[in-house]
């Protein structure tokens, strides 16, 4: 009986997922012959689908996809993390992922509370472009509260189209910006992994220059992403103490404890190098298969609606975060 109402369950399920594998396998294909990135092209095609009946067969699949497929995707990042490639360069890119984070969520914060926004949505911002775009979007949202208190669906996807856009656009402009400042490669490397926002771009940015600063700069980005560790896992307390939502988080989210394990693997040598691969691969479709999840519950109408204050507070934070990387590299001792 338990089994036959678990298949029953899955079963239900197909619809929705079939339906975003087909949009994330599109983007993929899209981004292969393109260039442009396959977070974007999700969000878009998953857009298009978006007079799919909400309440009709596709929608349990749909919303496995967009919650449970993202988080999982989530989880796996932690197996491109070591400790021992974050100490090599030293303390300073410590300094500009930590402070770079508190930075942007703090501008988040104030910059929400001047415009009339809601504070909820500065830190899902600010978490976005300090740490690591998308991703990092996707998994604040799952701890963030929601409805009138917190932040809404929309939200998500308009920064999820936010920093990926102003990651590409970072991805061009700051190998010329860290010519013109005089960087060496090494430097370069620290500056494009401690601003752009999306591993992809980052990649892409600093293998432009050299090597050196693409190896650089991934190591620094890489160093980013670990902080959705205790970001996440200090909100969830936070929120949970404070009550701020109406479904408060009862434990540390499990794709983040997911996520550390993996990271603690990697660094011991526990995880052989074609698993890290694979797992690479896997984290990177079930984020995009998830966010295809995502733009099919988000029409266009609805992203508008966000309005040209919070692409205010986005843009903001994304220069913020430039100047102090810089500033911090000129000046630093």
């Amino acid at each position: 009986m338990i089994l036959a109402a678990r298949m029953a369950g899955m079963r239900t399920l197909v619809p929705g997922v079939v339906l975003c594998v087909t949009v994330a396998m599109a983007a993929s294909f899209l981004t292969a012959h393109y260039g442009a990135p396959v977070m974007l092209f999700a969000l878009l095609l998953g857009m298009a689908f978006n007079f799919v009946e909400p309440a009709g067969k596709f929608q349990p699949g749909v919303d496995f996809a967009s919650k449970t497929l993202l988080r999982l995707g989530v989880a796996l990042l932690g197996a491109r993390v070591t400790l021992a490639s974050m100490t090599e360069l030293g303390v300073m890119p410590f300094f500009l992922a930590v402070t770079g984070v508190m930075l942007t969520m703090g501008l988040g914060v104030a910059l929400a509370h001047l415009l009339g926004r809601n504070p909820m949505f500065g830190v899902l911002t600010g978490g976005a472009v300090g740490i690591c775009g998308a991703s990092a979007a996707l998994a604040l949202s799952s701890v963030l509260p929601r409805g009138p208190k917190g932040i809404s669906e929309r939200d998500t996807i308009f920064t999820v189209v936010s920093v990926t856009a102003l990651s590409t656009v970072a991805m061009v402009l700051y190998p010329i910006l860290a010519k013109l400042l005089g960087f060496d490669d090494t430097q370069a490397g620290i500056f494009i992994g401690a601003t752009v926002h999306d591993v992809a771009q980052v990649v892409g940015a600093g293998f432009s220059i050299s090597d050196e600063a693409g190896n650089t700069s991934t190591i620094v980005k890489l160093m980013r992403v670990a902080m959705l560790v205790p970001v996440i896992a200090g909100l969830a307390f936070f929120l949970r103490n404070r009550g701020a939502t109406d479904s408060p988080p009862t434990r540390f989210p499990t794709f983040l404890i997911g996520f550390l394990a993996l990271t603690v693997a990697n660094s011991l040598g526990l995880i052989p190098g074609p698993v890290t691969t694979v797992t690479a691969d896997a984290s990177r479709w079930f984020l995009v298969i998830g966010i295809a999840g995502l733009g099919t519950k988000t029409s266009l109408g609805q992203l508008l609606e966000v309005g040209p204050r919070a692409a205010t507070i986005i843009v903001a934070q994304t220069l913020a975060l430039a100047l102090f990387a810089a500033a911090t590299l000129m000046w630093w001792p």
